[in-house]
């Protein structure tokens, strides 16, 4: 390959210049032909993948200058079919492994407009938004060129949930301004009539039930519904199952009603030992240097040793905040600088994990609670629950433990056996939430997992707290779940009673 060649890009368009060397070099085995005037060096890697790797490239070979329009300005990134949508004064449609070039005429670069790569120009915000709401149809199979209202809408509120009322404020006053220089004063009303709407403060027809939901001052977070859902779909398709809780005597009760609470303060870090615990629950010894974690063990202790309050799930979705609200302000007493039984007022975080923002938060559990009443069995509607709870993060402090209080509660209310989570599976659990919120977006884990602390459960034989204490530790269940792993120490099954079957291990 000579050196005007060797100085090109991946993939390149031909031309008048250089077309007799691209001839000798595909003749040569050194370059592949992919499309019409389009090379490439790469031999070996499938066409669409050196497409779209190069497209910016490719576009600007293609059409010298053209301006990124319509739902490309938009969304920044080919439709599902490969469209990608232009405004240039030449050229026709181009077709190339999974993109397709889609050029039409109009208004060039404007002021407001952007240079791009490769001397292209990308359509300013306001052009974008005014663009797409001009109608356009789906011809030759091909996606519109534009988007519907109803991606409008869900852009808008994507925008509002980012940048706030600030944001589409500024898109509409950039909007009036673009409209007057090309001639879209029709569609700068249309905008600025969706803005209102979804601000709710004028009234206009909304075709996105994301947007409606908005407008009726009940906005909710788009992408954690994607989470319920999936969640929701695997819960349906999972196997049912029924493991009845054994009867136990008051001692036993209080026995496991204690261990719940310990181990779930300790999954979020309230570390005591077993004795410490058991002086400040039945004792009621709180100790000097750490009183609030003390009582964090003691709120959660009195909840979920109440069989009254332990049957208590929510029918609607003012049932729902009403006892998240409830739990909440019980566990976190000892801590007045939480605010319990307060929605959060901040956004909060966990690690890399920034969970639902505080105005979306009533939004987001209403339109997550509408899904729950449609699974049929309790260890599905406490799964569910669980997660719903620990995906919003309600509160600034204490989701957690009233994730779990919620997914007990769902258990003990149809007489089925609780989840415990004890200390050795810590990681366990933390790792199965991560693949389906964050790693993966994958829900079975977090049903395998819970499944398997279920099956653990009712293992154990809750009798005294001494020799449940004994059997725990046989168990390795208050392992640090680091130092188990490093050691290759896993939670270990007892002797199981009748009806606690389920698969060995998640």
């Amino acid at each position: 390959m000579n050196r005007a060649l060797d100085e090109l890009p991946e993939a390149f368009v031909s031309h008048t210049a250089i077309s007799r060397d691209v001839s000798r070099a595909v003749k040569a085995g050194t370059l592949r032909k992919l499309a019409s005037r389009l090379y490439t060096k790469n031999l070996d890697d499938p066409p669409e993948d050196v497409v779209r790797r190069n497209l910016w490239t490719i576009v600007a070979g293609y059409f010298p200058g053209a301006l990124v329009a319509d739902r490309t300005a938009l969304d920044m990134t080919p439709a599902p079919d490969g469209s990608v949508c232009l405004v240039s004064e030449r050229g026709r449609t181009v077709e190339l492994p999974g993109i397709v070039l889609r050029p039409r005429r109009g208004s060039g670069p404007t002021a407001s407009d952007m240079s791009f790569v490769n001397g292209l120009h990308m359509s300013s915000r306001a052009r974008a938004y005014l663009q797409n709401l001009r109608p356009s149809r789906a011809r030759s199979g091909r996606v519109p060129r534009t988007f519907s209202q109803a991606q409008i809408e869900e852009a808008l509120d994507r925008l509002i949930r980012q940048g706030g009322e600030t944001a589409v404020n500024h898109l509409r006053d950039e909007a009036r301004v673009v409209a007057a220089e090309l001639g879209l004063e029709t569609e700068a009303v249309r905008l600025d009539a969706l803005i209102g709407a979804l601000l709710g403060t004028r009234r206009s027809q909304l075709d996105s039930p994301l947007a409606r939901a908005r407008s009726r001052g009940n906005a909710y977070d788009p992408d954690r519904m994607e989470l319920f859902h999936k969640l929701h779909r695997a819960l349906r398709d999972h196997p049912p199952s029924v493991r009845s809780a054994p009867r136990r005597d008051a001692q036993g009760r209080a026995t496991l009603a204690f261990f719940e609470a310990y181990f779930s303060n300790f999954v979020e870090g309230t570390e005591f030992l077993v004795d410490e615990a058991v002086r400040i629950v039945f004792e009621g010894e709180i100790p000097q240097r750490r009183p609030a974690d003390a009582r964090d063990v003691v709120g959660t202790w009195s909840l979920v040793s109440d069989p009254q309050e332990m049957t208590r799930t929510p029918r609607d979705p003012a049932g729902l905040t009403s006892l998240l609200r409830d739990r909440h302000r019980q566990i976190m007493a000892g801590r007045p600088e939480m605010r319990p039984g307060e929605f959060k007022d901040a956004p909060n975080q966990a690690g890399n994990t920034h969970f639902v923002l505080p105005h979306l938060v009533p939004g987001t559990l209403e339109q997550g609670f509408s899904l729950y009443h449609s699974l049929e069995s309790p260890f599905a509607r406490a799964v569910y629950m669980m997660f719903l709870v620990a995906e919003v993060h309600p509160f600034a402090d204490g989701n957690g433990r009233v994730a779990r209080v919620m997914m007990n509660a769902e258990l003990v209310a149809a007489g089925e056996e609780r989840i415990i989570i004890p200390t050795v599976f810590r990681n366990n659990y933390l790792a199965a939430l991560r693949a389906l919120s964050r790693t993966d977006r994958r829900p079975q884990p977090l049903i395998d997992m819970l499944y398997y602390a279920q099956r653990w459960t009712l293992a154990v034989d809750w009798t005294s707290l001494r020799e449940t204490q004994r059997e725990l530790e046989a168990c390795h269940a208050f392992l640090d779940s680091d130092e188990a792993e490093r050691e290759g120490k896993r939670l270990r099954m007892p002797a199981m009673r009748s009806g606690a079957g389920g698969p060995a291990a998640v």
